[in-house]
């Protein structure tokens, strides 16, 4: 008895929502007509790899060749795929035939891709880590997707290698983006155990204390305060002579460091807001409960708030951030003192550098009347929506000066206008 192919399809997307199609076979076919042996798996083809290698996709699947399966089995692995956020949509077909199911995942790779950085793993060197948490994590390769489980899963691998060198150590990680800007790095780091720096080679830099130390507090200290080291200063630097020669001489220098120890999240509230609420302004915050109390990121976060303010007019906004640290817990509570200040309105505009036919048109475009509320973001945003009001044969460059009447509450806005050459 010949037993025909059943051939069948399915779509899983996995941005913004989840969708299936199935086409059906020409003859439906019953469990009974087919025997067992068409129920094993005996092949896995994977198409529209470009980061990825197709067995390391195959690997996440959890799919083994031999084993018997069904369409559910199909679909939790679709399921499986996207919750890694290595793919945007995962699009699958199998046949069945007396020999096996034969599968095909046809897959779109996400573009949301960053690099993860090590900050303190001194165990290994960096391709050697990677090598290693690869056999952990299949769909890592140094680069993993900014959402999706991959982050949690490269930390547990972390987690495995520490355990199995005997340490104590904590793996957390962080998602890290510059002010205004996408994530662009996941980076891991070791807690709860002392690594310390034993030597620091500055090769033949000149040795000034003034300048060590600012290099301490410009470019070492932020690194602790980004990572909960709320109490953490440099003592001054100290040298210590190696080698003289009358013309030259050469110095080991320490910077005694207390990092005092790490502090995450308790939470955070506002104080002193009536122009903007909480609900608009918790948005701008990257901080979470249970994650190392990031200083830096809330400086950030906190000039992305001032922003806000100077849109809605209130020029002279500021906010302070005011930890409450809880020595018996290693929690931080933050509240956010919101001096917002008065409102300033617009008072007036002015162009210079176009010819009058154009300064005009320019004039009438400009859309903050006098005595509005004043937002500091609307000349930047004008000169985008009126570029083609000005002549396209010419490159032009823009200065604009904000007039702040700290007296009459008001704000004058000039925009220059100097041609850089023709086009």
């Amino acid at each position: 008895m010949k037993f025909p192919v059943v051939s069948l399809i399915a779509v899983l997307s996995f941005a913004p929502s989840v969708s299936g199609a199935q086409t059906a076979p020409s003859r439906k076919l019953s469990q009974k007509e087919l025997p067992a042996s068409a129920h094993k798996l005996v092949a896995v083809v994977v198409k529209g790899t470009q980061r990825y290698v197709p067995a390391d996709v195959i690997a996440v699947s959890g799919l083994k060749l031999g084993q018997t399966v069904s369409e559910d089995d199909f679909k939790r692995t679709a399921e499986k795929l996207g919750e890694t956020g290595a793919f945007s949509d995962v699009v699958y077909t199998y046949s069945y035939s007396p020999e096996g199911t034969k599968l095909e995942l046809q897959i779109k790779e996400s573009d949301k891709i960053v690099p993860a950085i090590f900050e303190n793993f001194v165990w290994y060197g960096d391709k050697e880590l990677v090598e290693k948490i690869h056999q952990y994590v299949p769909l890592f390769t140094g680069e993993l997707p900014i959402s999706g489980n991959v982050a949690e899963q490269v930390a547990d691998a972390l987690q495995a290698l520490l355990v199995q060198r005997g340490s104590k150590g904590q793996v957390d990680y962080i998602r890290a983006a510059p002010e205004g800007r996408p994530i662009d790095s996941v980076r891991f780091s070791v807690n709860n155990v002392d690594i310390r720096i034993r030597n620091v080679d500055f090769p033949r830099a000149d040795y000034m204390r003034s300048k060590v130390r600012l290099y301490a507090d410009d470019d070492l200290l932020p690194v602790y305060l980004e990572r909960g080291y709320l109490k953490a200063s440099f003592a001054a630097p100290e040298a210590k002579l190696v080698q003289e020669k009358p013309e030259e001489v050469d110095v080991d220098v320490s910077l005694p460091l207390d990092a005092g120890r790490q502090y995450k999240l308790s939470q955070f509230g506002w104080s002193g807001n009536k122009a903007l609420s909480a609900d608009q302004l918790n948005p701008l915050l990257h901080l979470a409960p249970g994650q190392p109390a990031n200083a830096v990121q809330l400086g950030n976060d906190l000039q992305a708030v001032q922003k806000l303010y100077r849109r809605h007019g209130y020029m002279a906004a500021e906010i302070k951030p005011v930890s409450h640290l809880d020595e018996a817990s290693g929690t931080a509570t933050y509240e956010l003192q919101v001096n917002e200040g008065d409102l300033y309105r617009m008072g007036d505009v002015e162009i210079h550098g176009l010819d009058s036919r154009t300064t005009d048109r320019m004039r009438l475009a400009w859309g903050l009347k006098e005595g509005d509320p004043y937002d500091a973001a609307y000349p930047q945003r004008f000169l985008k929506e009126t570029g083609n009001l000005i002549a396209p044969n010419i490159k032009w460059g823009v200065s604009i000066h904000e007039s702040v009447n700290q007296q009459e509450k008001t704000v004058d806005v000039e925009l220059r206008f100097t041609p850089q050459g023709v086009e």
